[in-house]
């Protein structure tokens, strides 16, 4: 199944995972985790929705 959402995420959404709280039920997968600070954008592995960090990167995270 691949959804091509985009997800804007910021700091406050750390750690980042999918699915996200309150996602349609017909949208649920094994909860991941996801690494949006290293290149500032990642992609679920089992639906393919795209997150994109936006804003200041917490203390500690380059």
């Amino acid at each position: 199944m691949s959804d091509s959402k985009n997800i804007k995420v910021t700091a406050h959404d750390l750690p980042l995972h999918c699915p996200q709280p309150g996602a349609p039920l017909a949208s649920l997968h094994p909860r991941v985790f996801l690494d949006v600070l290293k290149t500032g954008e990642t992609a679920c592995p089992y639906c393919g929705t795209k997150y994109v960090f936006t804003g200041e990167a917490p203390k500690g995270h380059h």
